[in-house]
């Protein structure tokens, strides 16, 4: 009842979003292995040289920009962070901005190393500063979706009481029934298909998540990390910068939006009326405008 082709699927985000579609579009998982052993996985869109990277979201994994990179029609790569989606678990469970940017160097060193542009959503953005910061030959134009170094545990609470939600559930139906509470604004069609990219089913017939989860974050834990020490990694970015907020709801804070205006008042910031967090998810067609309006600076 539920077989997976993770390339079956490109057909419903077209109809959903009435984008053309007279065949599937190209895509690829590639797999990258890196320093320590472990390996790093992205799907890479088009034939020709990769012109642009996505990364997504703690939770997430590289499907959630299918709809965009449909949009936008342009080889890119998507990846998956460690620990999400095809990506190898990391033992530790370690999955802090700076470490996860020195995987993504070697996954874009790769995959894409003439991108000519970076995106990355709420942790992949916050991976996405490092990366630019710590390895600037990779990274030509930033754009970061609705997180900066002053989202908190508070700021990011009703994502987290998600996230901490049930490892294993019963069935499809039980985990899709749960994804559809907490995302209301969304289709039916859309949430079971997101759950299909980033889940998977147990022999017994239950459901469990493919993305590792992040013991730090857990609904009133003391030891939930805070990005707040890598403001510093804002200031050491050399390439031109958007940053994009939900405009229905958000992590980020108008202090936040100050501060970073303080360090970077060069920074475009855009409002995206009618998003949540989850920008590509809510409005991709919007998503993948943004983005050209990016990769056109």
């Amino acid at each position: 009842m539920h077989d997976y082709d993770e390339f079956g699927l490109f057909h419903e985000n077209a109809a959903e979003y009435d984008l053309p579609f007279a065949a599937p579009p190209t895509v690829r998982r590639e797999h990258v292995e890196l320093p320590s052993g472990l390996g790093i996985s992205a799907l890479v869109w088009g034939e020709g040289d990769p012109e642009l990277v996505l990364v997504h979201g703690g939770a997430q994994n590289a499907h959630t920009w299918d709809t965009v990179a449909m949009a936008l029609g342009r080889p890119l790569v998507a990846i998956d962070l460690p620990g999400h989606g095809h990506s190898d678990h990391r033992p530790a469970h370690d999955y802090t901005p700076t470490s996860m940017a020195a995987d993504l160097a070697v996954a874009i060193e790769r995959l894409a190393p003439a991108a000519e542009a970076v995106v990355g959503m709420s942790l992949g953005g916050m991976t996405s500063i490092c990366l630019a910061a710590d390895h600037p030959h990779l990274v030509r134009r930033l754009g970061v979706v609705d997180v900066t170094p002053g989202t908190d545990h508070a700021k990011a609470e009703p994502i987290i009481t998600f996230v901490d939600g049930p490892e294993v559930f019963e069935s499809f139906q039980a985990m899709l029934d749960r994804t559809i509470e907490f995302n209301p604004g969304r289709s039916e069609l859309s949430l079971r298909r997101g759950i299909l990219h980033n889940a998977k089913p147990l022999p017994d017939g239950s459901w469990t998540w493919r993305y590792d989860r992040m013991r730090d974050w857990k609904v009133g834990g003391d030891a939930a990390p805070s990005f707040d020490d890598l403001w510093g990694k804002v200031d050491l970015v050399q390439v031109p910068i958007t940053l994009w907020q939900g405009g229905k709801w958000s992590v980020i804070g108008d202090e936040d939006v100050a501060e970073w205006m303080r360090r970077r008042p060069d920074t475009v910031h855009v409002v995206v009326d009618g998003a949540g967090h989850s920008i590509q998810g809510d409005k991709p067609l919007e998503m993948a405008v943004l983005i050209e309006a990016l990769m056109a600076r």
